[in-house]
């Protein structure tokens, strides 16, 4: 997602250090280059041999120290930068980027650079809700730096309150959106995405569900958002936070998201129906909870109404997406639901896969395409595969005739 691009990661004296080992392998696998600078503070809580050998790179501390490799003039290194993230960041730190103070390697790069700079602070409650430490931040934001928000928790100095680093994930996403920014292959066109597994009410209590978590969906609906579109998402229960910029619909039964998807899809371009849907529903609901008794209890069900093949017969110039969870004769299954709903890709992958099942953050799986052709994906990260996915639609035939 990130091939190409150059992010520098300036790490500073917080607890909250060695979360940067994460980050930088994460951006490493996101195929970004990637080059470390660190406070002198920062050394005393994870040492520079880590972050060396997870970027591969040196790593530069001491401002006039000579690396084996890369320039450290910090003009060069600022040159070579298509982003420049700091986490954990200091209150000490922000005060000496909001003052213009350069006697940190970082701090003198960031000054001379002119790329997006993302800042992630991290420190205790009472200091990050300090007026000063927010008056900073404020003249930050509005000189045009970016920050990923701290997380509310138990924090190193045992007191509880908002000053927790942001996840890694969090910080990942706020990259990747801002270098996609020029991105923007889907803009003027409108996505609708299902995710999720629904829900078929047996009484107030039971329901028929599915394993289905839904991050495969929420990614496809954050990655068209970055790239552009108008995005509404339609979701069944999960335990995801909804995303942001997105219109979001929420049902829960297979019924209910027949009936939103088909009031929203004369209005769209793409469907990528990312969703589980049930394929039966109890035919009676009981109103009361169902008591447990010696005997057998016996459910009649009624098929749903399949969305897919509905879509398939209405559609105009729209795009349409499937999905095929399976179990057995993938490929073979995935072109013969592909055919039958009149599908103009399929995603195929096999859900009995233990990295890749429900409920996992990657997913392998194989892209089939009415002329026979197919591309198999490796191992990857559901956000990535939702790039991959989006890739494929905007080169189908078919996607040049869309207004």
């Amino acid at each position: 997602m990130l091939a190409g691009k150059t992010v520098v990661v300036g790490i500073t004296g917080s607890i909250a250090a060695y979360k940067a080992a994460e980050l930088v392998s994460r951006l490493r696998k996101l195929h970004a280059k990637v080059h470390v600078a660190m406070s002198k503070s920062a050394t005393r809580f994870i040492q520079p041999l880590t972050l060396r050998t997870l970027s591969q790179n040196p790593v530069i501390v001491d401002m006039f120290e000579e690396p084996a490799q890369w320039n450290v003039a910090h003009v060069s290194v600022a040159e070579k930068a298509d982003l420049i993230v700091v986490a954990p960041a200091t209150a000490n730190i922000i005060a000496k980027m909001a003052n213009g103070i350069a006697d940190e390697f970082i701090l003198t790069t960031i000054l001379a650079s002119k790329c997006p700079v993302v800042i992630a602070p991290a420190m205790n409650d009472r200091m990050y809700q300090h007026p000063v430490v927010q008056a900073n931040m404020a003249r930050l934001k509005e000189l045009g730096y970016h920050f990923v928000e701290p997380e509310t928790g138990l924090l190193a100095c045992g007191s509880e309150g908002k000053g927790r680093l942001a996840e890694v994930e969090r910080i990942i996403d706020r990259i990747v959106e801002l270098l996609e920014t020029g991105r923007r292959d889907l803009a003027g066109k409108t996505v609708l995405v299902t995710a999720g597994g629904t829900r078929e009410a047996i009484d107030p209590v039971r329901y028929l569900g599915n394993r289905s978590s839904g991050k495969m969906g929420y990614a496809i609906a954050e990655a068209a958002r970055m790239r552009g579109a108008d995005v509404i998402l339609v979701t069944a229960p999960t335990a995801l936070p909804l995303p942001t910029g997105v219109e979001v619909i929420q049902v829960e039964s297979a019924r209910e998201m027949f009936e939103a998807v088909l009031k929203c899809f004369p209005r769209v371009d793409i469907v990528v129906k990312a969703a589980a849907v049930a394929d039966y529903s109890p035919v009676r609901k009981s109103s009361q909870k169902i008591k447990k008794t010696k005997g057998a209890l016996i459910l009649e069900l009624t098929p749903n109404p399949d969305i897919l093949l509905e879509l398939g017969r209405r559609k105009e110039k729209q795009i349409l997406v499937g999905f095929a969870a399976e179990t057995e004769e993938l490929l073979a299954n995935a072109e013969r639901k592909m055919k039958e709903k009149n599908l103009d890709m399929i995603v195929a992958n096999d859900v009995t896969c233990p990295e890749t099942g429900f409920g996992s953050d990657f997913n392998k799986v194989t892209l089939v395409f009415p002329d026979g052709r197919t591309k198999e994906l490796p191992l990857l990260p559901k956000k990535q595969v939702a790039m991959r996915i989006l890739d494929e639609v905007v080169m189908l035939p078919r996607f040049s005739e869309l207004k």
